[in-house]
């Protein structure tokens, strides 16, 4: 009882740590051309993630 116990936990602990984690870039989940039609902006670069400038 207590090894069916262990192999599910291990099985779940494999099926949650493989799960995709979804990362916010501070677009609310908009795409960057979406977020520049919202605010009026004439590029999409300033919403793009990894985009310091």
């Amino acid at each position: 009882m207590l090894k069916i116990i262990g192999v599910t936990f291990l099985m779940g602990l494999f099926v949650v740590s493989c799960a995709p984690i979804a990362q916010s870039n501070g677009n609310h989940g908009l795409p960057p051309g979406q977020v520049k039609k919202m605010t009026g902006a004439k590029s999409a670069r300033d919403y793009t993630p990894g985009h310091n400038k």
